[in-house]
């Protein structure tokens, strides 16, 4: 017989990888100056498109002579941009520790079919950056969505590389400390750890990358959406708010109000702060209860954004569906939504940590997860 549900829920059950939560005071009320009905090349839709890039810039202290795009189809559409534009220079090196970064292996293997070596790592474990030739293009993501591994740092990337780093950051951007001077290509969303809209992503250009886009032309055709250069020049518009589609300027202002309150709250540091006190607080529970661990097997590498735990009681027959019940039961009961697994990934849970939850609320899920834990354990013992 299991024990009655905890008294209170959180304020907020929204814990999904993405869309993510809302920043904690969003209101529609908020979005009420965006310029709907208007036209992105206007005054006003240009302004507000430039404010996006110079608060970005301000907020992750991005170099002043880093390019910053907005682009179409959030950070999926900014690597394969990336991808598409700039590989086939030179030998390239795909690192993967999970099924995104897998997917853009698969791309350059399969699509691009470029020289290619191949790096890979389970799901919890990451590859040894410092064994990488940073002589080849390296193409890598910073914090594995679904495994919840990220890099600790970029220490292993040397200043004198040849090669250029790509870097899909969409899920460590506003929540972790890139060293700019590593990366050459940086990707993200605003869908992540700001919480905003879908839909629209963001590329950053080093000067090593705008000068590999000026002096090299891929072999294959590119289309209108991916390309950055025209008569091998930068297309200086795109990232000064110029963007290459229609973006939705009602998704640009609820960026431009998540960016507002991220200063408002102190900045990156707070950010950082934020995602990772809440994952602490789930790093913590995992050490309590022998029941159920982090998938990153390094503590070093543990994501504060995107955690993924796994459960480890030997009484679980089947993995998989004891997961999906667990996350099921929360989800009937409102204490959280969208917490299972990504679907490439090993049996468990993954809980956004980001920024834009607080504290309170993961805290509050913790009483959820031990209560669902022995009720889906109750039943599938009772079934048996």
């Amino acid at each position: 017989m299991t024990t009655a549900h905890p008294a209170t829920r959180p304020a907020n059950p929204r814990f999904s990888s993405g869309p993510c939560a809302k920043i904690p005071t969003f209101e529609l009320s908020k979005l009420a100056d965006a310029p709907l009905g208007r036209s992105h090349r206007a005054k006003v839709g240009k302004e507000k498109l430039l404010a996006a890039i110079e608060q970005t810039r301000d907020i992750l202290g991005i170099p002043a002579d880093y390019k910053i795009g907005i682009v179409p189809a959030s950070d999926t559409g900014a690597v394969e941009m990336a991808m598409w534009s700039m590989l086939g220079a030179r030998k390239a090196t795909m690192v993967a520790w999970e099924s995104f970064g897998s997917g853009w292996v698969s791309d350059v293997v399969k699509q691009l079919k470029i020289d290619a070596e191949v790096r890979e790592a389970g799901y919890g474990e990451i590859v040894d950056m410092a064994t990488i030739d940073y002589n080849t293009d390296v193409v890598f993501t910073w914090n594995g969505t679904t495994s919840g591994v990220r890099m600790a740092n970029g220490d292993a990337i040397p200043a004198d590389r040849e090669g250029l780093t790509i870097c899909d950051a969409t899920s460590a951007a506003f929540a972790m400390d890139l060293p700019w001077d590593k990366l050459d290509v940086t990707t993200f969303s605003w869908q992540k750890v700001m919480g905003g809209e879908a839909a629209h992503g963001m590329i950053v250009l080093s000067p090593r990358a705008v000068e590999r886009l000026e002096t090299y032309t891929p072999a294959w055709p590119l289309p209108k959406i991916f390309r950055m250069t025209k008569g091998g020049k930068l297309i200086d518009g795109i990232f000064k708010g110029e963007t290459i589609n229609t973006p939705s300027m009602l998704a640009v202002e609820d960026y431009l109000v998540a960016l507002d309150w991220a200063k408002s709250i102190g900045g990156l540091p707070m950010l950082i702060e934020r995602a990772t006190t809440n994952a602490k607080i789930l790093w913590d529970f995992c050490d309590r209860h022998d029941w159920l661990d982090n998938l990153a097997v390094d503590p070093a590498t543990r994501s504060n954004t995107s955690v993924c735990l796994k459960f480890t009681d030997d009484r679980i027959k089947d993995g998989a569906a004891f997961a999906k019940a667990v996350a099921k039961k929360l989800e009937d009961y409102n204490a959280a939504y969208d917490i299972g697994a990504y679907r490439d990934a090993p049996a468990g849970l993954r809980i956004w940590c980001g920024a834009t939850v607080e504290a309170s609320d993961i805290e509050k899920l913790t009483l959820w997860l031990k209560w669902a834990f022995e009720a889906v354990m109750a039943e599938q013992t009772e079934a048996a």
